[in-house]
């Protein structure tokens, strides 16, 4: 006579199982803290920007995706595991979030509670050279600005040495329906060696700008322009990736008849993450 089968949990005895796993994750978030509590007191420093790792999240949030599976939806652990690394940060060393409003308040706003939480104080401002000069201005905050448009060259206050730089592009993770879709430049100040340096951010100003000379260097590199009708050209802020180099968007400038005023580098972030529709990431 064959065994019956085993009866399946009860709602229960499920839900005590559940309670565990959340009682679990709290212990492990006061014992990540008490590490973080450790971690202040070896590094016994308030330097400016020591707690930000740039490289580190970007590693850590694409590692996040490469393991995640089930049914719990991909926004939801990212949102999680990004507001846990922004507070902990705000912990090691309190900073605030600079946002330039400008293009979209509800749009900047949703990125910046997103990727930094509510515990990270969250201050507006109504264009991005407001933002970037208050960032410029502290020990350690943040500037969030478009980084696919703008109305003025903000990035010219970045050429200085000394200066903050661009850090980062939220979101860590683009893919078409993420709630925090908005592609913004994370700018502070950082240890060179927390840095990602993938993708390199120049500040490039030049003559004789038109689409012609546009419309070459859109292969080679992703550009945010400002008209500069004093000099007939632009500012340029130009973002290339270790497939190219500024010296050969440099010689496509020349090439296309513009001519290349000055350049510097104002910052760098990590390769863009795609995960498509299909979930394959790439």
């Amino acid at each position: 006579m064959s065994q019956r089968p085993p009866a399946p949990p009860s709602l229960q005895e499920l839900r005590k199982e559940i309670d565990a796993i959340d009682e679990g994750m709290h212990r492990l978030l006061m014992q990540r803290g008490d590490i973080i509590d450790r971690l202040i007191q070896v590094k016994q420093t308030q330097e400016v920007g020591s707690a930000f790792r740039p490289a580190r999240e970007a590693d850590m949030m694409r590692h996040l995706v490469q393991r995640h599976r089930g049914i719990l939806p991909l926004d939801t652990v990212e949102s999680i595991w990004r507001v846990i690394i922004a507070t902990f940060t705000y912990v090691q060393a309190p900073f605030s979030v600079h946002a330039d409003i400008s293009a979209s308040e509800p749009a900047m706003r949703d990125s910046a509670r997103f990727h930094f939480g509510f515990t990270v104080p969250y201050v507006a401002h109504f264009s991005a050279q407001a933002a970037v000069e208050a960032a410029a201005k502290s020990k350690g905050d943040l500037a969030l600005v478009s980084a696919t448009s703008s109305r003025t060259p903000w990035w010219l206050e970045l050429e200085a040495d000394g200066a903050p730089k661009i850090i980062a592009r939220l979101p860590f993770v683009e893919r078409a329906d993420h709630p925090a879709a908005l592609p913004v430049f994370t700018i502070s100040r950082v240890a060179d060696s927390a840095l990602v340096t993938e993708v390199e951010t120049f500040s490039v100003r030049v003559s004789g700008w038109n689409a012609e000379v546009a419309r070459a260097l859109s292969p080679l590199a992703e550009i945010v322009a400002v008209p500069d009708t004093a000099f007939d050209g632009a500012a340029l802020l130009v973002s290339v990736t270790s497939a190219t180099s500024i010296d050969k968007v440099r010689a496509a400038l020349i090439e296309a008849g513009a001519s290349v005023r000055s350049t510097a580098l104002v910052g760098s972030h990590a390769t863009r993450y795609t995960v498509p529709p299909t979930g394959a990431k790439s």
